[in-house]
């Protein structure tokens, strides 16, 4: 029933150009900042952690400034369902693509690792409208069915491919004939006792293995992939070569050089990024610290 309620209403912003959509954003702003408070403690816990060096006034700042982002995120992400070629074209750049020329010329797949910082989903969108590899993304699959339709849906439009994150392995597997790029989006919490502990933005943080573990089983190079906001609507997409030869490095050293990047973007514009998600709930294990 909630699915058959909210589906005129997904829509109705779905086909909103874009500047109705912001002055809709704004007021649901209002309301989940100043009304609801919607995790506002947690934000600003991660924010205090994360920025240790910054003052009560800026971090306060910084979860304004999120939050006006994350309502803007939220809607400019149902675009995806109606959003034409043209406009991904013009609100994202992504003026250098040599690396997907490069690795699509030698007729090799690749790993892109991304975070949620700037829109992901209509980062995705752009690369779909690309004339090199198939893209296929790695997903968790909603309990719901319906929603599960409708975000498999949004997310494959424009001809992008999902792979649900436990069929990983083998989906990868089974298209190795085939010319991809699999993107991680990497910044989630990993569990306690399986994931890579590492430092990242002032904290000890478990970082899930796939990304580095598909990267050295398939020979594939990893991409590291930013869409970062520009102004309000716009964004610019860069691609860094994270890893060349995946057999030179370490698994560690692949999720070393893939946070440290996303650290880096974080820093150089924090509102952007997901703070609303619960990534440090999980302490490292004592057999690892006293290591």
């Amino acid at each position: 029933i909630a699915y058959y309620i909210s589906l005129p209403i997904i829509y109705g912003f779905a086909i909103m150009p874009f500047w109705l959509l912001y002055f809709h954003s704004r007021i649901f702003y209002v309301i989940l900042f100043y009304i609801i408070g919607y995790r506002k403690e947690v934000v600003m816990n991660n924010l205090r952690n994360a920025f240790p060096g910054k003052k009560e006034s800026e971090l306060y700042h910084i979860r304004k400034e999120f939050y006006k982002y994350f309502l803007d995120l939220i809607l400019e992400t149902l675009k995806t369902l109606s959003v034409s070629e043209s406009s991904l074209r013009k609100r994202l750049r992504m003026e250098d693509t040599s690396l997907f020329e490069k690795y699509y010329n030698a007729n090799q797949s690749i790993i892109i690792a991304m975070g949620h910082l700037g829109n992901w989903e209509l980062g995705g969108a752009r690369f779909a409208i690309e004339k090199f590899h198939k893209l296929n993304v790695i997903y968790h699959p909603l309990n719901n069915e319906y929603f599960e339709r409708l975000i498999r849906k949004m997310r494959m439009r424009l001809g992008n491919g999902l792979i649900a994150m436990k069929d990983t392995y083998r989906d990868i597997l089974k298209n190795r004939n085939k010319l991809t790029a699999t993107a991680f989006i990497a910044d989630q919490t990993a569990p306690r006792d399986k994931g890579y502990w590492t430092t990242f933005l002032n904290q000890d943080t478990a970082v899930f293995r796939g990304t580095a573990k598909i990267a050295k089983k398939m020979d594939y190079p990893v991409v590291y992939a930013s869409v970062m906001r520009t102004k309000r609507g716009h964004y610019e997409i860069t691609l860094t070569e994270l890893v060349e030869n995946p057999q030179l490095k370490t698994e560690e050293e692949i999720l070393d050089l893939f946070t440290k990047k996303l650290e880096e973007d974080i820093q150089n514009n924090p509102p952007t990024w997901l703070w609303t998600h619960k990534r440090w709930k999980h302490k490292k294990p004592d057999s690892i610290a006293n290591a």
